[in-house]
């Protein structure tokens, strides 16, 4: 943290202009301007200046922004947006009061800001790819939802079958009313399937790229290329957690609070993690335990030997509940580097996921 910081700066970020509030070490407003959200008004305003606390929120922008002035000698602090109820909540509610609450909760104390960091530009570009996948994954359900749905109202029924053969084994089963509608669907259908498989493979060679860490996660069973990869670039420095088990609140898998002297309730998880890899990670749990993927671990030893299967079957037991769904609380993990694979198989397995059941 800069100790002789002077002016201490809000910095309401928008997609086109940011309004900018200056502070003194009084608490006075010495400079209220807007300026433009470019790189170029940026260097200009803040280049010639000496070192400033800047706080911002996170946003679309906040990423370059903050690596923008990070680079021209000033102190950044970035806010958690979903902490700060004095602006979201305020119903007076502008750009102008915005930037002048973050400035003064910077010059007060910047741990009130919640201050969050961003991963590098590095693991930025590779995430949009996993994103970008997710996004074509989700924009060919929604075409093959439609083209399920239509059919009944004819008294038909597509075939069931998988959404990557979709587009080959309902072609013939149209109804004959429906097929110039859909034909259009099933070519874009399987354009877009041939882009999810283009994406897989990208993956693939990222995770090779990244070996041995996706290596030692893919140990666990249900963890493929995709979790395992989106786990290591999400968290990127295991060494911001000072304990494994912070883990959990960080992608939001830990009960909220609402404890008022002597009642304590357990609400549900606070869910204020990465969405997206909170999802990845509670498909690969309830993969994990899928008696299916039990019996098929089972007929292969090798596999057996990797994911602990015996393991994991007296977890179900013990830990399951018909009555109630499971969730996953944390998946724990640490980088590897430095050990070797037998060492890395048997921290994992000691690691692994911890299944809890909620109500």
């Amino acid at each position: 943290m800069i100790k002789d910081s002077i002016l201490f700066v809000g910095l309401d970020l928008g997609d086109r202009w940011s309004q900018l509030q200056v502070l003194d070490q009084e608490g006075e407003v010495v400079e209220e301007s807007r300026l433009p959200t470019s790189e170029s008004a940026l260097r200009r305003k803040f280049g010639a200046m000496g070192r400033w606390r800047v706080a911002m929120e996170v946003g679309t922008h906040s990423p370059w922004v903050s690596r923008l002035l990070t680079e021209l000698g000033h102190e950044v602090i970035m806010a958690d947006a979903r902490k700060l109820r004095l602006i979201y909540r305020n119903p007076r509610k502008n750009d102008r009061i915005d930037a002048e609450y973050l400035a003064r909760l910077a010059r007060l104390d910047p741990q009130l800001l919640s201050p969050v960091r961003h991963r590098s530009p590095e693991a930025q570009a590779d995430l949009a790819l996993i994103r970008s996948r997710d996004a074509l994954v989700r924009a060919r359900t929604m075409l093959i939802n439609h083209m399920r749905g239509m059919p009944k109202s004819f008294g038909e029924r597509l075939p069931a079958c998988s959404a990557e053969s979709f587009h080959h084994k309902v072609r013939e089963a149209m109804p004959q009313a429906l097929q110039p509608a859909f034909e259009p669907f099933l070519d874009t259908i399987g354009e877009m399937t041939d882009r999810i498989r283009a994406y897989d493979r990208q993956i693939e060679d990222l995770c090779r790229s990244r070996d041995p860490q996706t290596k030692e996660l893919r140990q666990v069973g249900g963890v493929g290329a995709l979790t395992s990869l989106a786990y290591i670039l999400s968290l990127e420095d295991p060494a911001r957690f000072r304990k494994r088990r912070e883990v959990g609140p960080f992608l939001g898998m830990v009960h909220r609070q609402n404890q008022s002297g002597g009642a304590d309730p357990q609400p549900r998880i606070t869910k204020t993690g990465d969405a997206y890899l909170r999802r990845l990670l509670v498909g690969s749990a309830h993969l994990s335990f899928d008696p299916s993927v039990h019996r098929a671990l089972r007929a292969h030893p090798e596999c057996e030997r990797k994911c602990g299967v015996q393991e994991l079957s007296r977890q179900i037991s013990e830990e399951r509940s018909p009555r109630r769904p499971l969730t996953t609380k944390a998946f724990s993990w640490k980088w590897l580097g430095g050990r070797t694979e037998q060492e890395g198989g048997r921290l994992i397995r000691r690691h692994r996921w911890w299944i809890v059941s909620q109500r």
